[in-house]
Order: C-alpha cells, then sequence, then structure tokens
C-alpha cells in the first residue's frame, strides 16, 4: 500500500490515511452556529476519503470572530450543530477535528469576498485585543492591550471551548496559534511589546500558549490527540523564526502536545512570502526532526507531491486546503491512481 493510504494512530485514535483536510473558514455561520453549509461542506470530503476533518477556526468568544460569519463554540448552544458535522463525519470512517480560535487584532472585519476591511463599531464591527496596542496593517483602530485578569478570562474560555468540542463529539482538536491571532501575536517579537511576564524574552512571549495548552489539557480527553498550528516563521526580520518554532516545538512535546501543524507567516501585513508548491514543507520537516509528529500545508495539490513529502519523512501527515476545495473526493481518485483498494461510500462503489 501506497504510504498516503497507510493509516495513522495518534494515541487511541486511528485515522485511516495521510491525508487530512485543512481548516479553512466558511464565513457562512450567523451568531457562530453551524448550519447546512457547514453539514454538507464537511460531510462531502468525508464521504470522499479524507482521513481527517479539521473545521475552520472556531471561535472561543464573540470578539474572538474574524468576521461577523465565523463559526463559533462559545456557547453550549452551538454544540448541536456541530454533533450533526461529527456524526456524519464518524459514521463514514473518517475523523473529526476541531481547531478553536482567538483573532485578537485581526478580529472585527468583513468577510474577504467583500473586501475584508476591518469594520468601525458603527459598521458592525467591535474592540480588538491584543498584548500591545498595535494595529495589524497601517490606519486601522489600536487594539486593547489585554491586561491580566483579560488574559486569564481567554485562557478560561479556550478552555471552555475544548470542553464543548469534546461534548460535540470531536476526537481531534486543534489550537490555533498561527496566522497572526492571538496566541501568534503573544509569541512574536514584533507585534508583542510587553513589560510583563507575558512580553519580553522568549520565555515571557510563549506563556500565553503553554498556559492555554495546559488548561486545555485539564478538559480534553488524554487519550484523543491535541495539535497546535505555529507559524513557523514569520517571513520578516527580527520576528520569529525557524529556530524559535524548534525550541517551543520541543517544550510542546514535553507538554504532550501530539502534532505541530506547520504554517508560517500571517502577522506582519508586509512580509513578503515566497509562496509557491510546497514552499512550508521544510517547515513540518524540520520540526519533526524535535520527535514530535507534523503536518504539511500549503500549495500542496498533487498525488506525487504528497507521495514524496510522506516517503522522505517530512510530515506524518498532509493537510489539504483550496485541493480539497475544488475536489472533494482527491483522496478516493489518488487510491484509483495508486491501486490501493480503499474503502468507498457504499452509494458509489459503482464509480470504484
Amino acid at each position: 500500500m501506497a504510504k498516503i493510504h497507510e493509516p495513522l494512530t495518534i494515541k487511541s485514535i486511528t485515522i485511516k490515511n495521510r491525508i487530512g483536510m485543512s481548516p479553512m473558514c466558511q464565513y457562512s455561520s450567523v451568531n457562530g452556529f453551524a448550519n447546512d453549509w457547514h453539514f454538507v461542506h464537511y460531510g462531502t470530503r468525508a464521504v470522499g476519503g479524507a482521513g481527517l476533518i479539521m473545521v475552520e477556526a472556531t471561535s472561543v468568544a464573540p470578539e474572538g470572530r474574524i468576521t461577523n460569519y465565523d463559526l463559533g463554540l462559545w456557547n453550549d448552544t452551538h454544540i448541536v450543530g456541530l454533533q450533526k458535522i461529527t456524526n456524519f463525519v464518524h459514521q463514514h470512517g473518517s475523523v473529526a477535528g476541531i481547531q478553536i480560535a482567538h483573532a485578537g487584532r485581526k478580529a472585527s472585519h468583513d468577510v474577504p469576498s467583500a473586501g475584508g476591511k476591518q469594520l468601525p463599531i458603527h459598521e458592525g464591527g467591535w474592540h480588538t485585543m491584543a498584548p500591545s496596542a498595535i494595529p495589524f496593517e497601517s490606519g486601522e483602530i489600536l487594539p486593547d492591550e489585554l491586561d491580566k485578569l483579560e488574559i486569564k478570562t481567554v485562557i478560561e474560555q479556550f478552555k471552555a471551548t475544548a470542553l464543548r468540542a469534546k461534548q460535540a463529539g470531536f476526537k481531534v482538536l486543534e489550537i490555533h496559534a498561527a496566522h497572526g491571532y492571538l496566541i501568534h501575536q503573544f509569541y512574536s517579537p514584533l507585534s508583542n511589546k510587553r513589560k510583563d511576564e507575558y512580553g519580553g524574552s522568549f520565555e515571557n512571549r510563549i506563556r500565553l500558549l503553554l498556559e492555554i495548552t495546559a488548561a486545555v489539557q485539564t478538559v480534553w480527553p488524554e487519550e484523543y490527540p491535541l495539535f497546535v498550528r505555529l507559524s513557523a516563521t514569520e517571513w520578516a526580520e527580527g520576528g520569529w523564526g525557524l529556530n524559535d518554532t524548534l525550541t517551543l516545538a520541543n517544550i510542546l512535546h514535553e507538554m504532550g502536545v501530539d502534532l505541530i501543524d506547520c504554517s508560517s507567516g500571517g502577522n506582519i501585513a508586509t512580509a513578503k512570502v515566497p509562496v509557491s508548491p510546497g514552499y512550508q514543507v521544510i517547515f513540518s520537516e524540520e520540526v519533526r526532526k524535535t520527535g514530535i509528529l507534523t503536518s504539511s500545508v500549503g500549495m500542496i495539490t498533487t498525488l506525487e507531491q504528497i507521495s514524496a513529502i510522506l516517503e522522505d519523512d517530512k510530515a506524518d501527515i498532509v493537510l489539504l486546503g483550496r485541493e480539497l476545495l475544488r475536489n472533494p473526493y482527491f483522496p478516493l481518485h489518488s487510491a484509483l491512481k495508486t491501486g490501493d483498494n480503499v474503502v468507498w461510500p457504499k452509494q458509489y462503489t459503482r464509480a470504484k
């Protein structure tokens, strides 16, 4: 069997192959609730054969949303809609995971399809928060600098959301600490200029992530995988870099985190990111050398790319984004190409 179709077992959970769906915002919620769009969107990728279905960045608080249309899990009433998704995903042999997040200073924006501009309060926006009163882009409204009580509140919000994720039936949890959102804003020396124990040194800047991780671990089942998504580099001089990520990966591994979802960028608006096919694979490869499992993402679109990444031990699983938007049946199609006899939905076996 080709490695792309080999199972991956993490703790008590076995993912049937090495193809996962990367968390991708749908901007289709009202008041944070999952709806028919989410059910069909995620269910289709499970039917299509992806071993791991990662539900999009799901906010731990209303003010933590990127837009008014983000998925949320800050309230118990959000659980039912997500349970419908997890039940269907698991019925079709995939594993349902969820990424929980807080956007920090990148909150209160319009949806990308409408330009993605920051929304002032009179246009439906809200006050944003960050480690320091530094906006993401020049000309934006300054975020409020979080005080220590507010930091404790954020930690509790992640903890409460993790518990709801368990109740909703998810079997993989990912803490979103990448792409310039709140946790990333804290560990970056470019966006964190604090003078207290949450700023300054490397140890201080990673403190929020470590405290959130520890809090989440008190409610997330020990037998279920815990992932953390990191931006391995900010692509900016003086910013967070790969060596920082390697040090942090070792710390998270010792804490019991199972996998680092290796991405990059997102925190510095002027950064020049050298986007090209597979441009972030180097990060999953290097982080994997620390001994922790990794996933690779970013402009990965072909069976040949995925096979090379896995065969060369550059990642343990590949998460596809845009390619699964274009072709939700990519995993099934790849099995036809490799000649592997994988299970198809019984309703579709005539097409096998």
